[in-house]
Protein backbone atom coordinates (compact mmCIF):
# COMPACT_ATOMS: atom_id res chain seq x y z
CA UNK A 1 0.00 0.00 0.00
CA UNK A 2 1.18 3.32 -1.03
CA UNK A 3 1.72 6.32 1.30
CA UNK A 4 -0.88 8.27 -0.45
CA UNK A 5 -3.18 5.55 -0.12
CA UNK A 6 -2.28 4.98 3.88
CA UNK A 7 -2.85 8.65 4.57
CA UNK A 8 -6.61 8.31 2.39
CA UNK A 9 -7.15 5.55 4.82
CA UNK A 10 -5.86 7.04 8.11
CA UNK A 11 -8.05 10.36 7.18
CA UNK A 12 -11.24 8.09 6.35
CA UNK A 13 -10.87 5.90 9.99
CA UNK A 14 -9.71 8.60 12.01
CA UNK A 15 -13.08 10.51 12.61
CA UNK A 16 -14.98 7.03 12.92
CA UNK A 17 -12.61 5.91 15.44
CA UNK A 18 -13.57 10.28 17.09
CA UNK A 19 -16.94 9.38 16.75
CA UNK A 20 -16.72 5.87 18.19
CA UNK A 21 -15.32 7.56 21.37
CA UNK A 22 -18.19 10.22 21.65
CA UNK A 23 -20.34 7.70 21.29
CA UNK A 24 -19.09 5.73 24.52
CA UNK A 25 -18.73 9.32 26.33
CA UNK A 26 -22.45 10.32 25.54
CA UNK A 27 -24.25 6.85 25.94
CA UNK A 28 -21.97 5.12 28.40
CA UNK A 29 -20.25 7.52 30.52
CA UNK A 30 -22.77 10.76 30.60
CA UNK A 31 -26.26 8.83 30.10
CA UNK A 32 -28.12 9.34 33.47
CA UNK A 33 -30.07 6.10 32.93
CA UNK A 34 -26.62 4.25 34.07
CA UNK A 35 -26.06 5.98 37.12
CA UNK A 36 -29.39 4.70 38.48
CA UNK A 37 -28.69 0.93 37.26
CA UNK A 38 -24.86 0.43 38.35
CA UNK A 39 -25.81 1.55 41.77
CA UNK A 40 -28.73 -0.80 41.94
CA UNK A 41 -26.96 -3.52 39.33
CA UNK A 42 -23.31 -3.40 39.65
CA UNK A 43 -22.90 -6.33 38.41
CA UNK A 44 -23.56 -6.16 34.95
CA UNK A 45 -21.44 -6.22 32.58
CA UNK A 46 -22.25 -2.48 31.35
CA UNK A 47 -21.51 -1.59 34.53
CA UNK A 48 -18.34 -3.28 35.12
CA UNK A 49 -17.30 -1.41 31.64
CA UNK A 50 -18.40 1.73 33.15
CA UNK A 51 -16.62 1.48 36.05
CA UNK A 52 -12.81 0.30 34.34
CA UNK A 53 -13.21 2.85 32.18
CA UNK A 54 -13.89 5.43 34.85
CA UNK A 55 -11.09 4.45 36.70
CA UNK A 56 -8.62 4.33 33.32
CA UNK A 57 -9.71 8.01 33.06
CA UNK A 58 -9.20 8.83 36.52
CA UNK A 59 -5.82 7.79 36.70
CA UNK A 60 -5.47 9.06 32.72
CA UNK A 61 -4.02 5.81 31.62
CA UNK A 62 -5.06 6.35 28.27
CA UNK A 63 -3.71 9.90 27.78
CA UNK A 64 -0.32 8.60 29.24
CA UNK A 65 -0.02 5.06 27.15
CA UNK A 66 -0.76 7.79 24.22
CA UNK A 67 1.73 10.03 25.15
CA UNK A 68 4.58 7.59 25.69
CA UNK A 69 4.03 5.93 22.88
CA UNK A 70 4.08 9.01 20.99
CA UNK A 71 6.87 10.61 22.26
CA UNK A 72 8.84 6.77 21.63
CA UNK A 73 7.60 6.52 17.95
CA UNK A 74 9.12 9.90 17.56
CA UNK A 75 12.32 8.50 17.84
CA UNK A 76 12.05 5.17 15.93
CA UNK A 77 12.75 5.04 12.55
CA UNK A 78 10.79 4.35 9.43
CA UNK A 79 7.57 2.03 9.52
CA UNK A 80 8.02 0.87 13.23
CA UNK A 81 7.92 4.47 14.21
CA UNK A 82 5.29 5.41 12.05
CA UNK A 83 3.16 1.95 13.49
CA UNK A 84 3.65 3.62 16.82
CA UNK A 85 2.26 6.75 16.06
CA UNK A 86 -0.78 5.44 14.89
CA UNK A 87 -1.00 3.43 17.39
CA UNK A 88 -0.38 6.30 20.06
CA UNK A 89 -3.00 8.47 18.00
CA UNK A 90 -5.65 5.67 18.45
CA UNK A 91 -5.14 5.96 22.16
CA UNK A 92 -5.26 9.81 22.17
CA UNK A 93 -7.91 10.43 20.26
CA UNK A 94 -10.31 8.45 23.19
CA UNK A 95 -8.21 10.03 25.62
CA UNK A 96 -9.30 13.80 23.91
CA UNK A 97 -12.48 12.86 24.63
CA UNK A 98 -12.84 11.39 27.88
CA UNK A 99 -11.66 14.29 30.18
CA UNK A 100 -7.93 13.72 30.11
CA UNK A 101 -7.49 15.89 27.25
CA UNK A 102 -4.24 17.94 29.01
CA UNK A 103 -2.16 15.26 28.65
CA UNK A 104 -3.79 13.80 25.14
CA UNK A 105 -3.10 17.19 22.96
CA UNK A 106 0.00 16.46 23.49
CA UNK A 107 0.03 12.87 22.06
CA UNK A 108 -2.03 14.33 19.35
CA UNK A 109 0.26 16.58 18.37
CA UNK A 110 3.55 14.38 18.36
CA UNK A 111 1.96 11.52 16.71
CA UNK A 112 0.26 13.46 14.10
CA UNK A 113 3.67 15.40 12.97
CA UNK A 114 5.26 11.90 12.68
CA UNK A 115 2.63 10.67 10.97
CA UNK A 116 3.35 13.30 8.42
CA UNK A 117 7.27 13.52 8.61
CA UNK A 118 8.67 12.74 5.36
CA UNK A 119 10.59 9.25 5.44
CA UNK A 120 14.66 10.20 5.40
CA UNK A 121 17.16 9.78 2.51
CA UNK A 122 19.78 7.98 2.69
Amino acid sequence: MSSRSSLILLLILLPLWLAASYGVRFALMEDGQWVGLCVDQAQRWECQVRSGLGLLIHFRVIAWIALVAALVAFFVPARAGWGLALLALLFALPALVLYTASLAVFACVIAGLRLVRSPARG
